[in-house]
């Protein structure tokens, strides 16, 4: 795209409101766009410019030295990250900015340290380094400066995977079989898949394959009566109602009334019929007491840092900090040890964040085992063979960018036994 003053102006006025991170980046920026009369390619070029400045913030204010502005921020990326060359940026620049810019497309990235090169904060190294190497880190922050795959569910309800596949190349929409999932498309490119057909009648939703995994280690039953324990906005819900082939009792606990509303019309499209979507007020609800040792299923997508997702969210390495996942972990604990009370005797739970921390993850399954002499851990890649998924997987689930193609996810398979 040609890059013009009056563009430049506006990517500079949208890193002015988005920048501070005062509101998850995709907020603010949507709030930008409202506000601001911009045509689609300008829409295009505003967000690849504001996520990949997020993405390369460290980098970027490294490169602009005392003057990390907006405007020297945006002509950095554009020349290091973004696919342009000094000649097309040459009109734009002011007359002290061409020496600094070429500067900054020389600075060799091997030689910085390993904050910048992994464009992850310093906090956030020493706490990856309670799990991984130095070169883990750096792998895995590089995956993260990548822009996540769009990937689909197929509701098996309404639809195969072989139909969806077909019926997206009827739309000229290019997809593959995604490696791991059974029931996950993933789709080349960023088309608009809420337009298509067979989103309206209810035959995929978009959701990350990692995502989709986390329901085929709960393997719920046609019958079972099963528990979302925060079920947000509903996708593994769905997901665990297919399997259930709409039948039994699937209950989808949420503390947010804005987040199961939003559940409403994906379930209405779904076409499953045995979800009850229940507004708590905290862990300790009273519609949560009266199932106690009742449920045969359990899921706990835990409340988390979501560092795990910084492909689609990199504000959010900024925006978190050790005393927010101090926060969390201390909630963690206590909802993993509120929905355990749900299971009958051979239930299953299963505990996962899109955390990639130590604290967030093992540490919190570890705890509450010491705890909890009645429940035992599955290994994870045991369940995952039991349906049909064929994953090296060790006593949990750990997912990773660089390794997996997916968000990163944490996963414990949880069993009670009888005390």
């Amino acid at each position: 795209m040609l890059l013009t003053e009056y563009r430049l102006d506006l990517v500079i006025q949208a890193l002015r409101a988005v920048m501070p991170l005062a509101h998850p980046a995709d907020a603010a920026l949507s709030y930008f766009f409202r506000s601001e009369r911009t045509g689609s390619s300008e829409r295009a070029l505003i967000a690849e410019t504001v996520f990949g400045v997020l993405r390369h913030r460290l980098f970027l204010e490294h490169a602009c030295g005392e003057q990390p502005t907006p405007r020297r921020m945006a002509l950095a990326y554009w020349v290091r990250f973004g696919g342009y060359n000094l000649r097309e940026l040459t009109p734009l620049l002011k007359a002290t900015e061409a020496e600094w810019l070429g500067q900054a497309k020389g600075i060799k990235m091997a030689e910085l340290p390993l904050a910048i090169q992994a464009e992850l904060p310093d906090w956030l190294i020493e706490k990856l380094r309670v799990s991984m190497t130095d070169e883990d880190i750096l792998a895995t922050g590089r995956a993260m400066q990548q822009a996540a795959p769009l990937d689909l569910r197929v509701n098996t309800l309404r639809a195969s995977r072989e139909e969806i596949l077909q019926g997206l190349q009827g739309e000229k929409v290019e997809a593959t079989l995604t490696p791991y999932s059974p029931v996950g498309l993933r789709v080349k490119g960023k088309p608009a898949l809420n337009k298509s057909p067979l989103f309206a009648e209810g035959k995929f939703e978009v959701q990350d394959e990692g995502s989709q995994l986390l329901g085929l280690l709960l393997a719920p039953k046609r019958n079972d009566m099963v528990v979302d324990f925060c079920a947000g906005a509903g996708g593994k819900t769905l997901h665990l109602g297919a399997l259930m082939n709409s039948q039994g009792r699937l209950y989808a606990f949420d503390v947010s009334e804005k987040r199961l509303a939003n559940l409403k019309p994906r379930l209405a499209r779904s076409g499953l019929s045995n979800v009850q979507p229940q507004l708590i007020a905290h862990e300790h609800d009273q519609k949560i007491k009266r199932l106690a040792g009742k449920i045969d299923r359990v899921l706990v997508d835990a409340p988390c840092s979501g560092l795990g997702t910084l492909r689609r969210n990199p504000d959010l390495k900024f925006r978190q900090s050790p005393a927010s996942v101090d926060e969390l972990t201390t909630k963690q604990a206590a909802i993993l040890a509120a929905a355990a009370k749900l299971l009958k005797v051979g239930g299953r739970l299963v505990y996962a964040t899109c955390s990639l921390l130590q604290a967030e993850n093992r540490a919190i399954v570890d705890a509450f085992l010491a705890a909890h002499p009645d429940f035992a851990l599955l290994p994870a890649g045991e369940v995952l063979k039991q349906q049909k998924v064929e994953l090296e997987m060790g006593d949990c689930l750990q997912l990773l960018p660089q390794v997996h193609g997916t968000d990163g996810f944490f996963a414990a398979v949880l069993e009670r036994q009888a005390a």
